[in-house]
């Protein structure tokens, strides 16, 4: 029997050359921003739409002190759409803990 987990991790497309160059940029070297973002590479990106997507790999050129300011409220991005993703991400890998 598979659970939703694996049903959804089977369910990811063929990634692009372009996907598959930002799910690489995607790797940090901290574990906190690990936490957030590996999850999300594996699980919400290749099926996210095209602007979270693009929005996602406008995020990954931020350095990584600031992406944990965002990721631990400490800063705030000016783009509204990196922050409005940053909480997405955070919501989404806080609910799929209480699973």
């Amino acid at each position: 029997m598979t659970t939703p987990n694996q049903q959804q991790q089977t369910a990811q497309p063929e990634p692009t050359n372009e996907q598959r160059r930002i799910i690489y940029q995607a790797r940090r070297g901290l574990k906190e921003l690990d936490f957030y973002i590996d999850p999300y590479v594996k699980e919400q990106y290749l099926t996210a739409d095209p602007a979270e997507q693009e929005t996602f790999a406008e995020m990954l050129t931020h350095e990584d002190p600031d992406l944990l300011d965002y990721f631990t409220n400490q800063d705030k991005p000016e783009n509204a759409a990196i922050w409005e993703l940053v909480n997405k991400i955070k919501a989404w890998r806080h609910a799929k803990d209480l699973q």
